[in-house]
């Protein structure tokens, strides 16, 4: 039996995380939610005020044998904007914001380990914003925002915003993905 472990990422709008996680090899479950707020069991219209403090982030479980917290990253640098505050494209507000919600020290250690190697590396054009937190609680999103782009492909938003992010991943992570 293999351990599993948690990652709890944000990167803008949930619904372009989960549905590339979703797909990789290594990632048993993804969930949509909110963390690093002040108020108890938000909702999807208080996070959205930007007044809670929340970020929509997923939860993910995965196999360290399979995949490895970094190469989860390296796929969370890949497929959002690190270098934008508080903003994914179109989408405004802290609940936006790029974030790591670290679970040991280790994920903490290795995340400020990707953002050097991807500074030095010059990766980006801009400097790379995205916040390293200890994880907190983490409130589990409505039932609708479950598999959002799985079961609504066709819906505007998961046309032009997700889908791209999608066969973004499949492009560059093509070994990476469930067979």
């Amino acid at each position: 039996m293999s351990h599993k472990e948690i990652a709890t990422l944000a990167g803008g709008c949930f619904w372009c995380l989960e549905a590339v996680y979703d797909q990789m090899k290594g990632v048993d479950a993804v969930e949509s939610g909110y963390i690093g707020g002040k108020n108890p069991d938000p909702t999807y219209e208080q996070v959205c005020s930007g007044m809670t403090g929340h970020a929509e982030a997923v939860r993910i479980t995965f196999d360290p044998t399979v995949v490895s917290y970094r190469e989860l990253l390296e796929v969370f640098f890949a497929i959002h904007d690190p270098t934008t505050l508080n903003r994914q494209g179109n989408d405004v507000g802290t609940q936006y914001r790029s974030a790591i919600f670290h679970h040991s020290p280790d994920q903490k250690a290795t995340a400020a380990a990707v953002i050097a190697d991807f500074t030095k590396e010059e990766i980006f054009d801009r400097p790379i914003v995205t916040e390293i937190a200890p994880a907190d609680t983490f409130y589990e999103a409505e039932a609708y925002h479950q598999e959002y782009f799985a079961q609504n492909p066709s819906q505007p938003y998961c046309t032009y915003v997700v889908n791209p992010k999608v066969a973004k991943f499949r492009k560059q992570f093509a070994g990476k993905m469930k067979g």
